[in-house]
C-alpha cells in the first residue's frame, strides 16, 4: 500500500512540468483529426523518455508501451487530445491562438496527465509486472477516435483499460467512480421534411414543411414521455433546424438533425424504429413526406463492476481518505466505451473545478471554461497508480466488460 500513496508525492513534483504541458497545448488547440502538432508535442515527450513511439495511430493517435522488467498482463491508459470549434472567452494569458477552436473540455489536461503518468512510471519501470500501454486518442469529440484506434489494433494484447475524465463540477483533489452504466449512449439523427413551396401569403397553394418540422419536433417528446418507462433516461433533442431564406415565402423542404441518448443499451435499441414512425407519420398526417437518417455513434460506457472497485480502492489510497464520491449517471457520452466493448476497464471522473466554497464553475463545453490546475499532479498520479496496481494485482475476474448491460 506504501507504493500506492507515494503515486501523490511524486507526481507533485511534477506540477510545475504538467501545468507547462497543459498551457502549451491550450495555447493551441487543434480539432478532431487535426491534432498533428499535439501528437508531435506527445511523441518528443514520450521519445525522451525512452519510449518507443507509434505515431498517426487512428488518425493523429500516439502509442507507446511502458514494459516492466517482469512479465504479467498489459494494462493501458487513455487519454483524448482534441479540442471543440469554440470561440474562447476564457480571457487567459494563455488563452487559444487559433480562432475558432478551444480546449473547452479540458483534453489538453488528459493529455498533460498521462504524459505525467508515463514519466512516473518509467521512474519505476523495473518495479512494473507487466506492460502499460499509453494511449494518446484523437478525434474523441466527433466519437470516431476510439473506433479507428481499435480498427488499427491498439488493443491488441490488452487485458484491461482505464481512463479518466476532468469534471469542473467536482472540486480538484476529490474524484468520482461508480460500477456499471456510467455514460450515455449517443447517436445523431439527421430528418428532411419536404413538402411544397409557395407564397406566404397564399399557403393553400403549397404544403408547409415548417409547419410540419414544428409538429415532430414536439410529437418526439412523445417517445421520451409516454413510450418509455420513468426509469429509463432517454433524451431526444432537435439542435438545428433550417429551412427557406425569405421571411414570406414557404420553402418546400426543411432539415434537422438532433441528438439521441439512452442509458440501457437496450432501450437504445428501442428508439430508432419509434423515431422513425413519428417522423414518418406526422409527416403524413401534413401531406409532406420525411425520411429519417439514424447514424449510431458511441455505445453506452458501462464500467466493468470489479474494474470499478479496483479504480476506488486506487483513489482512496491515491487521493487520499473522504477523497471519493459515488459518481452520478450522465447522458453526456464518451467514446471511451468504444473500448470497453472489447477489454474490461473503468472510467472516472476527477475533480477539476474551484474550491468547495466556489459559487459557479463555468461546465465542459463553455467558452468559458477554466481547468483548476490543481488537479494535473493528482490525474498522473491516479493514472500511474491504477496501472501499478492492476500489474500487482494480476487480472480481474472472469466477466463481460459491459456485464448486466445487454449489447450496443
Amino acid at each position: 500500500m506504501s507504493a500506492i500513496v507515494s503515486w501523490k508525492d511524486k507526481a507533485a513534483l511534477l506540477a510545475d512540468e504538467l501545468t507547462a504541458v497543459r498551457r502549451q497545448l491550450h495555447r493551441f488547440p487543434e480539432l478532431s483529426f487535426e491534432e498533428r502538432e499535439t501528437a508531435r508535442l506527445v511523441a518528443e515527450r514520450l521519445t525522451r523518455l525512452g519510449l518507443s513511439c507509434r505515431t498517426a495511430f487512428g488518425g493523429h493517435g500516439v502509442v507507446a508501451d511502458i514494459v516492466g522488467d517482469a512479465a504479467g498482463p498489459v494494462v493501458a491508459l487513455r487519454a483524448d487530445m482534441d479540442a471543440l470549434p469554440i470561440v474562447e472567452e476564457t480571457g487567459l494569458p494563455f488563452a487559444s491562438e487559433r480562432p475558432g477552436a478551444m480546449h473547452a473540455c479540458g483534453h489538453d489536461a488528459h493529455t498533460a496527465m498521462l504524459l505525467g503518468a508515463a514519466e512516473l512510471l518509467v521512474q519505476t519501470r523495473s518495479t512494473l509486472k507487466g506492460t502499460v500501454r499509453l494511449i494518446f486518442q484523437s478525434a474523441e469529440e466527433i466519437n470516431e477516435g476510439a473506433k479507428a484506434m481499435i480498427r488499427e489494433g491498439v488493443l491488441d494484447g490488452v487485458d484491461e483499460i482505464y481512463g479518466l475524465h476532468n469534471l469542473p463540477t467536482l472540486s480538484a483533489g476529490f474524484a468520482s467512480v461508480r460500477p456499471g452504466p456510467l455514460m450515455g449512449s449517443v447517436d445523431r439523427i439527421d430528418i428532411l421534411v419536404e413538402g411544397k413551396g409557395a407564397h406566404g401569403a397564399i399557403p393553400d397553394q403549397g404544403i408547409d414543411p415548417i409547419l410540419c418540422a414544428g409538429a415532430i419536433v414536439m410529437s418526439l417528446q412523445s417517445l421520451v414521455s409516454r413510450e418509455t418507462s420513468p426509469f429509463d433516461p432517454v433524451v431526444v433533442t432537435i439542435g438545428s433546424i433550417h429551412a427557406g431564406d425569405a421571411n414570406n415565402v414557404i420553402p418546400s423542404a426543411c432539415r434537422m438533425t438532433g441528438t439521441v441518448r439512452a442509458f440501457d443499451p437496450d432501450v437504445r435499441e428501442r428508439l430508432p424504429a419509434g423515431i422513425e414512425r413519428i417522423v414518418t407519420r406526422i409527416a403524413d398526417s401534413y401531406r409532406c413526406s420525411a425520411s429519417l437518417t439514424y447514424i449510431r455513434q458511441t455505445q453506452v460506457l458501462i464500467n466493468h463492476p470489479e474494474a470499478a472497485r479496483k479504480v476506488a480502492e486506487a483513489i482512496d489510497a491515491v487521493a487520499g481518505p473522504g477523497r471519493r464520491l459515488e459518481a452520478a449517471p450522465t447522458l453526456a457520452g464518451e467514446d471511451f466505451s468504444e473500448y470497453l466493448k472489447h477489454v474490461p476497464g473503468c472510467f472516472f471522473w476527477l475533480g477539476s473545478g474551484p474550491s468547495e466554497n466556489a459559487e459557479y464553475a463555468f461546465g465542459l463545453h463553455h467558452p468559458r471554461f477554466e481547468l483548476n490546475e490543481a488537479c494535473l499532479p493528482l490525474g498522473a498520479a491516479l493514472l500511474a497508480g491504477i496501472a501499478a496496481r492492476r500489474l500487482e494485482e494480476g487480472p480481474l475476474s472472469a466477466g463481460s466488460p459491459a456485464e448486466g448491460g445487454g449489447h450496443a
